[in-house]
Parts: C-alpha cells; sequence; structure tokens
C-alpha cells in the first residue's frame, strides 16, 4: 500500500504515462486559458463537418486519421473554417454502429474568438444508428444530471452536425444531433488535478466523498458498466493541493449501457447477478451504514433540478423524457421509512 501511494504521488507531481487503450487522451498536457469557451454554454451549436465519410464507415479505424474541415457561424456571423484531422473511436460502438463514435485531431489554435481554440483532441459522440438519436441525447442528459451533481465531472456540449461527404459527391449530406466530451486534460486543469493512469489503482485509493457520489451516482442511472482497477470508463486525477494527495479523485463517463438510456445494446455483464440494466446493483465500496446515510443525503436535494434538466431539454420525445423520470423515480423511492436506498447498499458493496 506505501509503495502505491508513494508512486502515485511521483506520478502526479513529475509526469503522466500514458494508460493501455487511452494513449492520445493523455499524451500531451495544456495551458487552457479563460479563452476556451466551448462548455461555457448549453446552447445548440450547428456544425459541419467534410471528409471522406465513404472511408471512414468503411474502414472504421481507430489508429488511421482522415482529413477533414470543419465550418461554423459564431454569434457574429462570421464564417470559421478549420483543417483538422479525424479518425473513428470507440470499442464495442465503433464495430456496432453504422456512424462510428469520433475523434478530433485539431491543431491547437491561439485565436481567442474560436470556439475550438485551446483544444487538441476533442471526443464527439454520434448517433451511431439512423433513428436512435435518442439514445445519444438520453446520454447528453446523463451527463447534465452529473454536472448538476457536482462540477468534478466532464461538460459537454450539444451540437447539430452537417457531415458532407468529400469522397463521393453523390453521398447527400447527413444532418444528426451529437455532442463533445470536455477532454481530460481540460478536466484536469479546472479541478487542479493530474490525470493518474495506473490500473492497480482500487477505489479504496480514491477519495471516499469522490468514490460514493461517483458510485451513488451509478447506480441511480442503472450503469454497471465501469470499474476502477482497469480504468474502465473512469479517469482519476491526483490533486497535490488537497488535504489528502495520496488518494484520487474519480469521476465517470461513457453511459450508454445505463438503464437510464437504455440502448437496446445495453445488457449488464454475465458475472453480474442482475439480467437487465434496468435493474439497478450497486458496485461501490462498503461503508458503515452511517456513512452510507451521510452520502446518499445529497440526491433528494438535487431531486427537482434532475427532473427539471430533463423536463425543460428541448429535444428529447416526452414518451423518452417520461421513461426518464419513471426511472429516476425508481431510485428517490428508495428512500422511505425502511432506508431501504443504504440497505441496498449495504447488501451489495464490495470489499476491496
Amino acid at each position: 500500500m506505501k509503495k502505491l501511494i508513494c508512486t502515485l504521488i511521483i506520478i502526479a507531481g513529475f509526469f503522466i504515462l500514458p494508460a493501455n487503450g487511452q494513449v492520445d487522451s493523455v499524451d500531451v498536457t495544456y495551458d487552457i486559458s479563460d479563452d476556451l469557451k466551448l462548455f461555457d454554454s448549453d446552447e445548440l451549436l450547428e456544425i459541419t463537418l467534410q471528409f471522406d465519410m465513404t472511408t471512414f464507415r468503411r474502414k472504421r479505424s481507430d489508429v488511421e486519421y482522415l482529413e477533414a474541415k470543419l465550418i461554423y457561424t459564431t454569434d457574429d456571423n462570421d464564417t470559421i473554417e478549420k483543417d483538422l484531422q479525424l479518425r473513428a473511436r470507440g470499442e464495442f460502438r465503433r464495430t456496432f454502429c453504422d456512424f462510428p463514435p469520433i475523434r478530433l485531431n485539431f491543431k491547437k489554435s491561439k485565436s481567442p474568438d474560436d470556439e475550438f481554440s485551446q483544444i487538441d483532441k476533442l471526443k464527439v459522440v454520434t448517433h451511431c444508428k439512423a433513428g436512435n438519436e435518442d439514445y445519444l441525447l438520453r446520454e447528453y442528459l446523463v451527463y447534465k444530471l452529473y454536472n448538476v451533481l457536482t462540477d468534478q465531472c466532464h461538460r459537454v456540449r450539444l451540437l447539430r452536425i452537417n457531415y458532407e461527404n468529400s469522397g463521393s459527391r453523390q453521398t447527400k449530406p447527413i444532418s444528426a444531433f451529437a455532442f463533445v466530451i470536455e477532454p481530460n486534460e481540460v478536466l484536469g486543469q479546472r479541478l487542479k488535478g493530474i490525470e493518474v493512469p495506473l490500473e492497480k489503482i482500487t477505489q479504496k485509493h480514491i477519495q471516499p466523498v469522490s468514490m460514493d457520489r461517483m458510485a451513488i451516482f451509478n447506480y441511480m442511472i442503472g450503469n454497471v458498466d465501469w470499474s476502477v482497477p482497469g480504468q474502465h470508463n473512469v479517469v482519476v486525477f491526483s490533486q497535490p493541493e488537497s488535504d489528502r494527495p495520496d488518494l484520487g479523485l474519480i469521476v465517470a463517463y461513457d453511459f450508454d449501457y445505463s438503464g437510464l438510456v437504455n440502448t437496446d445494446y445495453a445488457i449488464p455483464h454475465e458475472a453480474l447477478p442482475i439480467e437487465s440494466v434496468r435493474q439497478r446493483y450497486y458496485m461501490g465500496v462498503c461503508r458503515s451504514q452511517e456513512e452510507f446515510t451521510k452520502s446518499v443525503a445529497e440526491f433528494p436535494e438535487k431531486k427537482e433540478e434532475f427532473y427539471r434538466v430533463i423536463n425543460e431539454f428541448p429535444y428529447l420525445r416526452d414518451r423518452s423524457k417520461k421513461d426518464m423520470l419513471n426511472f429516476l423515480d425508481g431510485f428517490f423511492n428508495l428512500y422511505d421509512r425502511r432506508n431501504t436506498i443504504v440497505n441496498n447498499l449495504l447488501n451489495n458493496c464490495k470489499d476491496f
């Protein structure tokens, strides 16, 4: 344990090593200035992406970048054009989706007027398949619920992307919703933390408040698609200036397998004692009854705002909103006289 903690501090203080499968997310650290505006607004941003869609959809390469152009109009009616590169990304969705998720690779701009300045690489969550934009919008809302709960999480920005195929004039343009996710290096600087991609970290090496909040949030949305030791769908930051620099801060991401999103491909791992992602199962570390009681107390305080975020979102069908709210009702109904919410956590929690 002492050896692991020392290693954590050394890495946090001096340099970052790339994690397996996440090489280009932590390969360079940038000084992100206050000029970064992309995630400061909830307004829908419409952009055009021109690239060889034929090659992109055929190869689905997560290594080979394609030349692309991004075009959008600013609030001042100025047209911005940026040359960049893009590739497919993701593990399951890259092979399953008709239109895989995208990673944009910019030549970092210093222009303070550019919405995409100060950004090196950017994850884009796409519509996956024609006709199922509901899933994308629901996952976007999960991030927004996370933003309500804490600022120690990724920010997101909703886009309407007009895809134009430079590889074939006969291909009709595609227009679809998408959203971009705050890069880890930007999040890290906002949190005054340094990404620590160590596979041997367990939940006991995470700040208890951060760990429990993240685990209970995943329990609320019905998400079991995460792991701390394997750093699957979580990122850990060391905060050298915090009271406990030996403990990391954890942030979850990728929520398409959650019951709240309820995609048609989401199934829990066969090793888990549940048959559907609509069944909640707590995967956090064990605490005492008193500690769990304290940890779950902040969620009812945010309930009204959670529901408002969903109800006031203009792009999701009412039927989907109702389904999301009903699923959240199932979580908040556990706050009863028998203290069912705490008992469930005690029954499912893990010793590490």
